[in-house]
């Protein structure tokens, strides 16, 4: 199973992006769906995820307020969108399913060896 995000590109600042995140022969809807970015230097961190059994949501300070996450179980797809994105959002954004926990109700719910499925990651550039 290899997951595939997609919707990234280049933005201007304050612009917005949505994410996509698929699956193809895997059913998203049964998992804790995360999303992680890396940026050029940096080690990966995780900024948003999305529960299974209780809907709950979560994430990071730096991106608070600012991205959306949501899931679409029809279309099998989990989304992020990413709104006033500024050039420290710039990064490659990954998702992966959470094999260990259902809920993102829990104090570092994205802890990355509990994630697996990583895809190739979609690559978000904010610059004018």
């Amino acid at each position: 199973v290899q997951f595939v995000e997609s919707g990234g590109g280049l933005v201007q600042p304050g612009g917005s992006l949505r994410l996509s995140c698929g699956a193809p022969g895997f059913t998203l809807e049964y998992y804790a769906i995360g999303w992680f970015r890396q940026a050029p230097g940096k080690e990966r961190e995780g900024v948003s995820c999305i529960g299974y059994s209780d809907g709950s949501t979560y994430y990071s300070d730096s991106v608070k307020g600012r991205f959306t996450v949501s899931r679409d179980n029809v279309k099998n797809t989990v989304y992020l969108q990413m709104n006033s994105l500024s050039p420290e959002d710039t990064a490659v954004y990954y998702c992966a399913a959470n094999l260990m926990r259902s809920s993102c109700a829990t104090p570092v719910p994205t802890r990355m060896h509990e994630y697996s499925y990583w895809g190739q990651g979609t690559q978000v550039t904010v610059s004018s």
